[in-house]
């Protein structure tokens, strides 16, 4: 698997500029519209364990507005150009996108408390463009025979996602019916399965390409790739029996087993990084250095309250740590570089000649954005340990100016790519 081998032709492979783009800027809004209803709700974050209001709403806004709106966008490009197969349909992804926007608004208000009226509607377009993407991702994956080991990863996140969905489907009914006997245990089987399962396979898989890529290294070895996503799809499984059959014992092992998978990924990085051409990569490596830290710490935090041992409100602790010090901290740094990268292959500069990747990257933004999200996670873990709601107020705001510089970091390359090379 060669990390630049399959750019070869990949601007034949490029969709309609709108197409990715439309889901990154949508991501950088709900970024910023995340941060303001944790704000709104930051009195309730350090013991918050589930139910509607702001935090739930924040939550949402944060792992589907800003993490899997960038993942779709992601998919949808760079699948194509890395499996050599074209979408299938690119009217459906467009489709795609305007199910899900406009249903992750609705869900969120209804989440929020504001109006219950909205959690189905809002449910209904928003899973239908989840299932819309999980049809065309699983159809380009299904060609995709010049990369088995990343269609792997990308078949066990989309079933992932699929167990996401239904669980979640499952919670929202039982807000107004109450059939579930064990409502938060559900709860927390949906946030592991879409935290681990469907956004940790596809971080696991693509990284494998990306990293390569971005730092002009060799491919990373094969088989300890299959060793990462056998113990990743085991440690869920585990996880998910533990949760439907009130096994705690099974949490421990699957945390145990999580690690191993994390370790096992870690060591193909530490690979990609040891034979890299490229070692100067700027703020979008050190946030994946520091996302890749919260992996490791979100599960030993995780490790820690199966065990059975306290910690000041560890389960809104762990969930932090994972959603935000690993994931949002990862996909924010990859985006630094996806977008630039994707924009500078539909740009055309003066005489036709390409547009230099650094030429459509703001940095002062994306500098504002690593101090404000760093200070974010720290203030606000801070502030679920200590109890104290005016540091997760604290980090809140924190967190809405790092988000508002990274939305104009991400205005600056949409309107270059607009100007400098018309959508297709």
């Amino acid at each position: 698997m060669m990390p630049g081998g399959f750019m070869g032709g990949a601007k034949d492979r490029l969709l309609p500029v709108s197409v990715p783009f439309r889901f990154f800027g949508a991501a950088a809004f709900f970024h910023v519209l995340a941060w303001l209803t944790l704000l709104w709700g930051a009195d309730d974050l350090p013991r918050f364990i589930g139910g509607p209001g702001p935090v739930l709403a924040a939550l949402h806004l944060m792992t589907l507005g800003v993490l899997a709106m960038a993942a779709i966008g992601a998919s949808y490009q760079l699948l194509p150009v890395a499996t050599r197969q074209p979408l299938a349909r690119v009217w459906m992804a467009r489709l795609s996108f305007w199910l899900f926007a406009p249903g992750l608004l609705i869900l969120a208000l209804g989440m929020s408390g504001e109006a219950d009226s909205a959690l189905w509607p809002g449910a209904i377009l928003a899973c239908a463009g989840l299932l819309l993407f999980a049809l065309l991702t699983g159809d380009n994956l299904r060609r995709a025979g010049s990369l088995p080991i990343v269609a792997a990863h990308g078949g066990a996140a989309l079933v992932a996602l699929l167990g996401t969905i239904a669980a979640g489907l499952l919670l929202i009914g039982d807000f107004s019916h109450g059939y579930l006997a064990d409502h938060a245990s559900v709860a927390v089987l949906h946030m592991g399965v879409a935290a681990f399962g469907f956004m940790g396979l596809l971080v696991f898989g693509y990284s494998l390409i990306l990293v390569p890529m971005y730092l002009l290294s060799r491919s990373v070895p094969t088989r300890p790739g299959w060793l990462q996503l056998g113990l990743g799809v085991a440690a869920i499984l585990l996880f998910a029996a533990g949760r439907l059959m009130a096994l705690p014992l099974l949490d421990v092992f699957a945390l145990l087993i999580g690690l191993a998978a994390a370790a096992t990924y870690l060591v193909l990085m530490r690979a990609a990084w040891k034979s890299a051409m490229r070692r100067r990569q700027g703020l979008s490596f050190v946030l994946l250095r520091a996302g890749w830290a919260g992996m490791v710490l979100g599960l030993l935090a995780g490790l820690v309250l199966a065990a059975g041992i306290d910690i000041p409100n560890g389960p809104a602790l762990f969930g932090w740590i994972v959603l935000v010090g690993w994931l949002l901290t990862f996909v924010t740094g990859i985006l630094q570089r996806i977008m630039p990268f994707l924009a500078s292959m539909h740009a055309t500069g003066r005489g036709g000649k390409p547009v230099r990747v650094s030429d459509l990257t703001a940095e002062l933004p994306l500098r504002i954005h690593a101090v404000g999200h760093g200070l974010a996670f720290v203030l606000v873990a801070l502030g679920i340990v200590l109890d104290l709601n005016v540091l997760v107020q604290l980090g809140a705001v924190a967190g809405l100016a790092g988000a508002l510089a990274f939305a104009a970091f991400a205005g600056v390359v949409i309107v270059q790519v607009y100007r400098l090379g018309p959508p297709s």
